[in-house]
């Protein structure tokens, strides 16, 4: 099976000023797509920026998707040869919905858009519109990858619904500010270890809406190491190369018929009933009893 070059562009973006930061993101498709990359991500809203105080201010800067900012884009990955990933807003004007959305574009003309489930009270999160789409993964030609959108990252079940779907790399756009600074050191590297797939978290950097992102943008290993690593404060741009067939085994053997582990066979599902229940309900068991879940 073929190895993949990823990359994930780290930037710093306007707030409301599209033509600016599609012009960046097209410069540094190029210059990834010049390194080798064939998968390309940007950050969360990149194309937008993130800091908007109301969805009336935010509305003016989202596209319907398909639209004209993915289409550019869809030119360039075609005289590329690479897909690119790219935060933006999207607006469905059937019902005034506003997304938090991430294109993938392909060479061959293919969109596929993943909108933001999980979403934060925080920036133009707190005005738009929850996904309503399921997770879903989508096959480059050999590299099956699997999207999510920042703090999604902090749900271990869109990671793992992706695995289970056959995931072999998922890709998280991000505005990470200073108070994800845990997140950053801890969060991806486990997302990538217990689900066995390799991870691409692509923050920005800068300064908008008085909130100062981090930066750090990582690529990570199937077995939590880092792969390369974006600093603090700088624009740039990681590489890796990664290897499909890794991120599809998940037996691993230590020692055969003595140490052996198995992130699939090894799961216990009917024991994970409370992982989808809609209500939260502490159940404490005392002992005198068997713990329960039922009645409220």
């Amino acid at each position: 099976m073929a190895s993949w070059t990823i990359a994930g562009v780290q930037m710093d973006c306007r707030l409301g000023d599209k033509a600016g930061n599609l012009t960046a993101i097209r410069e540094r498709l190029a210059i990834a797509a010049k390194r080798g990359a064939k998968l390309i991500v940007f950050p969360e809203c990149a194309l937008t920026g993130y800091c908007f105080q109301s969805k009336e201010e935010a509305l003016p800067f989202a596209e319907a998707l398909p639209g004209p900012s993915t289409a550019l884009l869809a030119e360039d990955c075609k005289r590329l040869g690479v897909w690119a990933a790219v935060g933006l807003l999207e607006h469905r004007a059937s019902d005034n919905a506003l997304f938090n959305a991430c294109a993938l574009v392909g060479p061959a003309g293919q969109l596929h858009v993943y909108r933001k489930i999980h979403l934060p009270f925080l920036g133009v999160d707190r005005f738009t519109t929850p996904g309503d789409r399921p997770f879903e993964i989508h096959d480059l030609g050999g590299l099956r990858v699997g999207m999510t959108i920042c703090y999604d990252g902090s749900f271990p079940e869109a990671a793992r619904c992706l695995m289970l779907q056959g995931a072999d790399l998922v890709i998280l756009p991000t505005n990470w500010p200073t108070g994800a600074v845990s997140t950053v050191k801890y969060l991806i590297q486990a997302r990538a270890l217990e689900n066995l797939i390799y991870f691409l978290a692509v923050n920005r950097v800068g300064t908008e809406g008085g909130f100062r992102f981090i930066g750090q943008s990582r690529a990570v290993d199937v077995n939590g190491d880092l792969l390369d690593m974006a600093s603090e404060n700088d624009e740039e741009i990681i590489l890796a190369t990664i290897d499909p067939a890794r991120a599809r085994q998940k037996r691993i053997v230590h020692a055969a018929g003595e140490y052996e582990l198995d992130r699939i066979r090894h799961r216990r599902p009917e024991m994970y009933g409370a992982l989808v229940e809609p209500v939260y309900r502490p159940a404490v068991n005392d002992g005198s009893k068997p713990l329960s879940r039922k009645g409220p």
